[in-house]
């Protein structure tokens, strides 16, 4: 395990007991838990993507403001639902929190989940074209967004206006070595492959939408592998990435106890449901003391697989809450994986 980060899905609203009671509490807290993760040592924080929903919909302006308030850790998405997205302008702000960053950007994208929006793209002004599905449309703007943050020309040049130049412009700011650090979220073994002979890293999902009756974690190893072989079929010069993701909850306190003893006995093992009519198989929740837990990701073979842990995090529980859980992880459970903080 090289590289450690956590993953907020952004939650905000007044429930009861909720210390993140507004978008603006979402926003201002995560940039302080981002600059307490890298106290701790730890390696990334990353922002799920949803619209229309009381959580992070437009990550850039966050991501750039977690840049500017640090200088070692990771940054990015997991993910960002390609089917929303205009991909000129997505390159233009990709580059620039890029560059705020120096270059720690780790941009997690896909064709996108089920969400609150009965056809919600196409209220933001995008529709698939003729014979064109959802997931097409997604993977269509994937690849434009990919060629203009390579600095490929996409818009004719206008000589009047462009210093006499001819031929095809890109978008303006270019961050070199950012193309490298796309990810694709795969939820199936398929979309893996895809991602792989593509050049683009790969982030297993939360769920998979297929099952074939062994556990989630076997799956997902299986879907690594694949993913593994078909990049070095393709033959991309350079080393691929992979992130899985676990909901880790270490009991230690009468705090940590009142939170997460239900989950314990509730959510320690699979489920399988139906997601757009697929079925598809939920990993389980980690929760107990931390010698516990560091036994049981040590026996998870896509945590062994992967080389980047993103661990899920209950965000409406607040800065100070989610700044010890990753302490205790960091202290007492990363490092039978085999992490080293900050290294």
């Amino acid at each position: 395990m090289e590289r450690i980060g956590f993953l907020s899905f952004g939650h905000w609203g007044p429930g009861q007991g909720s210390r993140t009671r507004t978008a603006g509490d979402a926003l201002l807290q995560a940039i302080d838990l981002s600059v307490a993760a890298e106290e701790l040592g730890l390696d990334g924080a990353f922002f799920r993507v949803h619209h229309f929903a009381r959580q992070q919909a437009s990550p850039f302006p966050l991501l750039s403001a977690i840049a500017a308030r640090t200088t070692r850790i990771e940054i990015g998405t997991g993910v960002i639902d390609m089917r929303y997205e205009n991909p000129l302008y997505m390159a233009e702000e990709a580059a620039a929190a890029d560059l705020i960053s120096g270059g720690r950007l780790q941009l997690g994208i896909s064709r996108g989940s089920p969400e609150p929006a009965r056809q919600g793209a196409a209220a933001f002004g995008y529709v698939p074209g003729p014979g064109e599905t959802d997931a097409d449309m997604a993977r269509r703007h994937t690849d434009l967004f990919r060629k203009a943050i390579t600095g490929a020309g996409v818009a004719e040049a206008d000589p009047r206006y462009a210093g006499g130049a001819t031929g095809l412009l890109p978008v303006q700011p270019q961050s070199p070595g950012l193309a490298e650090r796309i990810w694709w979220g795969a939820g199936t073994r398929k979309a893996a492959v895809w991602a792989a002979e593509l050049g683009m890293n790969l982030m297993s999902s939360t769920l998979l939408t297929e099952d074939t009756g062994v556990p989630f974690h076997e799956l997902q190893a299986e879907q690594i592998q694949l993913f593994r072989d078909a990049w070095a079929a393709a033959g991309h010069e350079y080393t691929p990435r992979v992130s899985v993701s676990r909901s880790v909850l270490p009991i230690v306190d009468e705090e940590d106890s009142r939170f997460f003893a239900g989950a314990a006995l509730r959510d320690g093992r699979d489920q399988v449901g139906i997601i757009d009519g697929l079925t598809a198989r939920f990993g389980k929740s980690y929760a107990g003391a931390p010698d516990v837990l560091a036994e049981q990701l040590a026996a998870d073979t896509a945590v062994q697989a992967a080389d980047t842990l993103l661990l899920t995090i209950p965000n409406q529980l607040g800065v100070d809450f989610n700044a010890k859980l990753l302490g205790t992880i960091s202290r007492h459970i990363a490092p039978s994986l085999g992490w080293n903080p900050g290294s």
